[in-house]
């Protein structure tokens, strides 16, 4: 009886660290979202980055911007899957900027050089609202402002 009853003090107190333990090990060193992340890096990859897009529609508000953008190839390089260098090319004149993106992929950050008038437009945080290759369709993070910005693949 005197064994049964020293056990249980012990059991009373392994018993919640095991449980922190089991918990700490659970949600330790994974980025959110486990296999769904996998496959959106490998969607992105596969789909987005390096690959040529062109702009379809830039609408701000009733102001049609598509135009401006004729000619124009964006190409997202890959540094890694959440960000890297941004190429516009447009005959022979290349610029160069950068895109970003958040872990599930809803977001898009694009900076191009402000010495280039049209790329003010562009220039801003995206959020996706519809990633239907061969178009992308955008509207800005944070704001429900009527501008919209499809990039269609090449």
């Amino acid at each position: 009886m005197k064994v049964v009853l020293t056990q249980r003090p012990v059991m009373k107190k392994i018993l919640p660290v095991i449980l922190c333990a089991s918990l700490m090990m659970c949600f330790s060193c994974k980025k959110p979202g486990g296999l769904t992340q996998s496959i959106l890096e490998k969607y992105f990859n596969k789909n987005v980055i390096g690959r040529d897009f062109v702009v379809s529609l830039a609408k701000d508000s009733t102001t049609d911007l598509t135009a401006a953008y004729s000619g124009y190839i964006f190409v997202l390089e890959k540094t890694d899957f959440y960000h890297g260098p941004l190429k516009a090319t447009k005959g022979s004149n290349q610029y160069e900027g950068t895109w970003s993106t958040n872990d599930d992929y809803s977001k898009l950050i694009i900076t191009l050089p402000a010495t280039v008038p049209e790329f003010e437009f562009l220039s801003r945080s995206w959020r996706f609202t519809k990633k239907d290759v061969p178009t992308l369709q955008l509207a800005p993070w944070g704001s429900n402002a009527p501008v919209v910005l499809h990039m269609t693949r090449q």
